[in-house]
């Protein structure tokens, strides 16, 4: 069973190509960081900041054209993580039936709080386990 997650922590550096965004349990303690890089950090901050954009951004424009042709962003899934990288999978609801994107996931975070409400943010247990050695 997924464990929901929130967005707890944005760290965006100048002088390092590597950004961090936290991850921490609604219900409980575990948290943890994901490396991302400046475009989808600055995205995700610029939307938890509310800064509306004069122009549609990139994850603007995914939500925008996936809303159009009636899909329904439903949540964002960490399902996997193998050799230090991370997998999502952004669930869609698309005539009924969930269709699950494969995303990185800090695109499928960027589409997260893009939404409008922001989608809920999953992590399986086995990638909780493998990045905490639980």
């Amino acid at each position: 069973m997924p464990v929901q997650m929130e967005l707890s922590r944005i760290i965006i550096s100048e002088i390092n190509e590597q950004q961090v965004i936290y991850l921490k349990e609604v219900d409980g303690e575990r948290a943890f960081p994901i490396l991302i890089g400046i475009f989808e950090a600055t995205s995700i901050d610029r939307r938890v900041k509310g800064h509306e954009s004069p122009r549609p951004l990139t994850h603007d424009l995914l939500v925008r054209v996936a809303e159009h042709l009636g899909g329904e962003f439903q949540s964002v899934v960490i399902n996997e993580l193998k050799d230090h990288t991370y997998f999502a999978r952004l669930q869609i609801k698309h005539e009924g039936e969930i269709v699950e994107v494969d995303a990185r996931p800090s695109d499928a975070i960027a589409v997260a709080v893009t939404c409008d409400p922001p989608l809920p943010i999953f992590v399986s247990e086995e990638v909780l386990n493998d990045v905490l050695g639980g």
